[in-house]
């Protein structure tokens, strides 16, 4: 979903969660970065994880289950995670070089050798059991990923160094990471991301699916490993019985990374919404819209846009009446939300 603020993405995400938990038995997470999503999660009963510095919640990024991968070992994409998490810890223009992957690799089949030879809860690893591993190979490349790594094993940013105690009971959850701050959003928003894969391969062997909307998608979009582990992801959640989308007002941000050409050929839905006059350009050419197509998109009033599905091209309008219940509790705009 595309579109400048105030366009009503979240309004058409919040849509579409509705019609997903009344219509179907599925399952549905949300990333929610600027805590948007409560009220309407709250009002169907369902629950909100609050993920900060101070919050005694806690999610370990370092979970897996035995049915992470479709491949014999769990470990391989599991690796390409955890090399995306020190990616943003480390946070060089130039990503990690080939040696600084070399060590992480190494010290990811070390620190989950317990956990795969006996599955069970205390044998999970957290960042400092990784911190360990990475200092034990006594190497400087391996020193500087470990000193990077510091600051959320030991310092003020170490609320990632627990394991998970978040007990996920309800078909609709949500990711409440507002005040993880800027340091710690785009790290909060990728292991949100993992922990709903997580969740994705349990349903998956149920037979249920898995609903993921994830807001300011754009973020994760910025560097190249990170790109890379998001893109695979949305592949393999499309594969697992997963339906991911993304929101972002930032078509420009989003249209710079390489692999926003792969996520686009495995998107069967976009939702265009009022589109800045830059951004119409881009998207036309992208998405081969004519100049009769993209007047949908252009000064545009909240809820209207355009629909592609495959090859398909739809205007749509949906508005919400601002006197009913369901408006209060989705609305963003200041002053007109719902106290819940």
């Amino acid at each position: 979903k595309l579109g400048t603020p105030g366009s009503g993405k979240s309004m058409s995400c919040k849509s579409e969660i509705l019609s997903v938990f009344l219509c179907t038995p599925d399952d549905v997470y949300v990333c929610d970065p600027e805590a948007e999503y409560y009220p309407l999660v709250k009002r169907l009963h369902g629950q909100v994880v609050k993920l900060s510095p101070t919050s005694k919640s806690y999610v370990n990024p370092l979970d897996i289950n035995l049915n992470y991968s479709e491949d014999e070992s769990p470990l391989a994409l599991k690796s390409d995670f955890v090399l995306s998490f020190c990616e943003l810890v480390m946070g060089g223009k130039n990503g990690l070089d080939a040696i600084e992957k070399t060590v992480i690799d190494r010290a990811v089949q070390v620190i989950y050798r317990p956990y795969l030879a006996d599955p069970k809860p205390e044998n999970m690893p957290i960042l400092s059991d990784l911190h360990k591993a990475l200092l034990d190979q006594n190497i400087p490349e391996a020193d500087r990923v470990a000193q990077a790594l510091d600051l959320y094993v030991n310092g003020s940013l170490n609320v990632f160094n627990h394991r998970t105690n978040v007990d996920i009971e309800s078909r609709i959850v949500a990711f409440d990471i507002k005040e993880l701050g800027k340091q710690l959003k785009k790290i909060g928003m990728l292991i949100v991301q993992d922990q709903i894969w997580g969740r994705v391969t349990q349903n998956r062997s149920q037979g249920k699916a898995t609903w993921f909307f994830c807001d300011e998608f754009h973020l994760l979009l910025r560097e190249e490993q990170t790109a890379a582990f998001s893109c695979e992801i949305w592949k393999r959640f499309r594969k697992w019985g997963g339906i991911p989308t993304g929101a972002t007002q930032n078509v420009k941000d989003l249209l710079l990374s390489p692999e926003i050409e792969n996520i686009l050929e495995n998107s069967d839905f976009i939702c265009l919404l009022n589109q800045a006059s830059g951004d119409r350009h881009i998207l036309a050419e992208r998405l081969n819209l004519s100049p009769q197509q993209l007047r949908y998109v252009e000064n545009s009033e909240p809820g209207e846009g355009l629909l592609i599905y495959e090859n398909v091209v739809l205007p749509f309008k949906n508005p919400i009446p601002k006197h009913t219940q369901l408006y209060q509790i989705m609305t963003t705009r200041l002053g007109e939300g719902a106290t819940v």
